[in-house]
């Protein structure tokens, strides 16, 4: 039982090595109109010709609680050059949305999503799921799990320092 159980270990983390690499499709980024955590509508049309980082997150969910640091201070960092974080969270209530976002600082829109956003986007079955849309609103990269905050702005730069489709 015991080697069954360090094969299936092995296993997992084989299978881990390739999360590190972003999965793109190239395809447009879905449209979408949801509330924030005040009730205020907010659009997917508002971020045109903007770099967004659409994150699917939960408060009760330990790795999006590790990484909000990390958008925190990439919004901040690229706000002047056209990046847009969203935080799409899948609590069913704000509350704890609210109490989260002064706990870290959030200072990115936050939106509740919903079933129907996330199988807009190709299915989210993990938090925290990321995606970043180019200038010209095409996915270019998605990915399940935290990552580090300087591997996402690897990521992320070659789209903020473009014009447009990572060219």
């Amino acid at each position: 039982m015991k080697r069954l159980f360090l094969w299936l270990a092995f296993g997992a983390a084989v299978a881990g090595l390739g999360a590190c690499k972003p999965e793109t499709s190239l395809l447009p980024a879905p449209a979408w109109s949801l509330t924030d955590v005040d009730g205020r509508i907010v659009t997917s049309d508002q971020f045109k010709g903007k770099v967004v980082v659409m994150n699917f997150w939960a408060t009760w969910a330990g790795p999006c609680t590790e990484e909000t640091p990390g958008y925190v201070a990439l919004q901040k960092k690229y706000a002047a050059d056209g990046l847009v974080i969203i935080g799409a969270s899948g609590d069913h209530g704000t509350d704890e949305v609210k109490k989260f976002i002064k706990r870290y600082g959030v200072d990115y829109p936050i939106i509740m999503c919903d079933d129907k956003i996330q199988d807009a986007f190709g299915g989210v079955d993990a938090y925290p799921t990321t995606f970043i849309i180019d200038r010209d609103g095409m996915i270019r990269d998605r990915h399940r799990g935290s990552l580090a905050p300087a591997e996402f702005e690897r990521r992320l730069a070659p789209y903020l320092n473009s014009d447009g489709g990572g060219k």
